[in-house]
């Protein structure tokens, strides 16, 4: 039995695992893993695949069977982590958006960053102006199509390209205009450096949302970006925190808190809610890994971070990568020849029409579609008054890095930025939790309550870990409804929270009080002799419990148990 144990084990330990990796440009990369292949082997085979050095900014995305996104931790068994069955299926995306994406070493990084916020405007996670969107497009027209041709490119060419969530006639007319006239002659790799430097001075440039609700129950996106913590709330993006200015985060159950601490204000707590523990979880995990990553001189300042306190038991968590100022350095010792580079052209994509020549989707005829209204505000608005008691001062992301001069002015008013005129809305199936079955029908009803198209555009999204989860996905949908118990629910998670707070610390002092007994049982009736009983017994004090009080219990005691014997004996 020992012997087929032993050659069980042995198996299980030899045994190969399927792994298949969706790339930015939707091609796969298939490789096998023994069972304790770490993380950090299937990251190396995948950039050695790529002949990619820059490697730091990337990372493993995956799904869990509940649908909840995790990023692969590096420093874990692949499979502990994944806790679907075999084969395993991940993505490579970007999970720390350069603060400069123009400034990379390498051409093969700025291509891959590229695709990847070629894919963040699709979704709906990056917004921008009309004027900036079409030359956005035109860039990604340029850089996959080359310079404009009338014989291969009828009237109307631009329409057959899907940029965003949704097109307006006008903004492909302007896509085609600055195609053709402003960027001919522009290689692929000049068409990609133009779209980064543009796509990074936008509000939301490295967004990656997280849906919860605030304090009063109302819907909003949390998201990390390379400047600092943003919470998105309709069309506007209520709060922007510098790195340095976030002092501490935690979580407990669904509840996340952020302290902030700035030079003109008091201590702040932001509170959140996340729809699930788990989502919460990943969103703490992201929040510390972006903060290190960002703030940090060097990678030997991080520290285990915990979420626990006094009566909750917490989880801990360490960044284990470089940090941000390590990888630039390292990336400036990068000499040699450029790799090339085989670009996706017109392959087909999934999840990225805007690379195919097939129509474009929509449920709704073209005359009653209506335009993204993706524009920002000339300027900032004042800062209205949130749902905290404290509002945080809002500033472009560009000032973290500005000049005295400029993030002077940026800083001399409290200010909030209007990211749309529409809801932040990203597609349901980049968000990293699932949005619940009941909120997308109330989200259904209330746009045809208001005369709005439900047009509902299906995509094929590449990031799943489960069979299920790879079927089509509902592709955009609008922010999360607010509950109309969303505040009485939290206050009753806060209530159920004091409650099991209180029994954990009852149970603590019981079982305290218990050894305590067993200890002064061993003491009082026990022979044993040792060195360490025989000291205490000699003591005076021990002796003066004993005798004085000890004894008169265990007579009173005693005295009891044989009365309740006698009666029992007698009835």
């Amino acid at each position: 039995m020992l012997s087929r144990w032993m050659s069980g084990s042995s198996r299980n330990l030899d045994r190969e695992y399927n792994c298949t990796v969706r790339l930015l440009d939707d091609s796969e990369y298939s490789c096998t893993i023994q069972r304790d292949a770490k993380g950090q082997y299937l990251f190396d085979l995948l950039c050695h695949h790529l002949n990619l050095l820059e490697k730091d900014y990337f990372g493993i995305r995956f799904v869990d069977p509940d649908k909840q996104r995790h990023w692969l931790e590096f420093t874990k068994s692949v499979v502990k982590q994944m806790r679907a069955q075999p084969p395993f299926t991940m993505c490579f995306r970007v999970k720390f958006y350069p603060t400069d994406p123009a400034a990379l070493k390498e051409e093969i990084t700025r291509y891959l960053v590229f695709l990847q916020i070629k894919r963040d405007l699709y979704h709906g996670r990056l917004l921008c102006k009309t004027s900036d969107a079409a030359l956005l497009a035109a860039y990604i027209l340029q850089a996959e199509i080359g310079d404009y041709d009338p014989g291969k490119h009828p009237e109307g060419y631009s329409s057959k390209f899907q940029f965003f969530p949704k097109h307006s006639e006008k903004l492909e007319r302007k896509i085609a205009e600055i195609h053709k006239s402003e960027l001919s002659g522009q290689t692929p790799a000049t068409s990609e450096l133009n779209f980064l430097r543009k796509a990074q001075t936008l509000e939301t440039y490295g967004v990656d949302p997280h849906p919860c609700k605030d304090v009063s129950g109302n819907a909003a996106f949390l998201a990390f970006t390379p400047f600092g913590f943003v919470v998105l709330q309709g069309n506007k993006r209520v709060h922007f925190i510098k790195w340095n200015e976030v002092t501490k985060m935690k979580f407990e159950g669904k509840t996340f808190y952020l302290y902030v601490s700035q030079k003109e204000e008091k201590k702040i707590v932001l509170t959140y809610f996340a729809p699930t523990p788990e989502a919460c979880k990943h969103l703490w995990k992201c929040g510390i890994e972006n903060q290190a990553f960002y703030k940090l001189e060097k990678s030997s300042q991080v520290r285990t971070v915990s979420s626990s306190n006094l009566f909750f038991k917490g989880s801990r968590f360490r960044y284990s990568g470089r940090v941000a100022k390590e990888v630039m350095e390292s990336s400036a010792k990068i000499k040699r020849e450029p790799p090339e580079i085989h670009r996706a052209g017109l392959v087909p994509s999934r999840s990225c029409p805007s690379i195919t020549h097939g129509p474009r989707l929509s449920s709704v005829p073209r005359t009653r579609r209506r335009a993204v209204h993706i524009s920002i505000m000339e300027g900032l608005e004042s800062l209205r008054d949130s749902a905290h008691s404290t509002p945080v001062r809002s500033a472009s992301h560009g000032d973290a890095f500005a000049g005295p001069g400029r993030s002077g002015r940026a800083e001399s008013s409290e200010r909030v930025a209007v990211i749309a005129d529409e809801n932040y809305s990203p597609a349901d199936s980049v968000l990293p939790t699932p949005v619940a079955e009941h909120s997308l029908e109330l989200m259904l009803l209330s746009r045809q309550a208001n005369g709005a198209p439900c047009s509902i555009e299906e995509e094929k999204e590449s990031e799943a870990g489960t069979p299920a989860a790879e079927a089509e996905e509902v592709g955009e949908l609008r922010a999360l409804c607010p509950g109309a118990g969303g505040l009485g629910a939290a206050q009753a998670e806060q209530v159920n929270k004091f409650v099991l707070s209180v029994l954990r610390l009852l149970l603590v002092t019981v079982g305290l009080l218990f050894v305590l007994l067993l200890l002064l049982i061993v003491l009082t009736e026990s022979d044993l002799d040792t060195a360490f009983f025989r000291d205490i017994r000699q003591t005076p004090e021990f002796e003066q419990f004993h005798y004085q009080y000890f004894c008169p219990l265990r007579r009173w005691f005693a005295c009891k148990v044989r009365a309740v014997v006698s009666l029992l004996i007698d009835t």
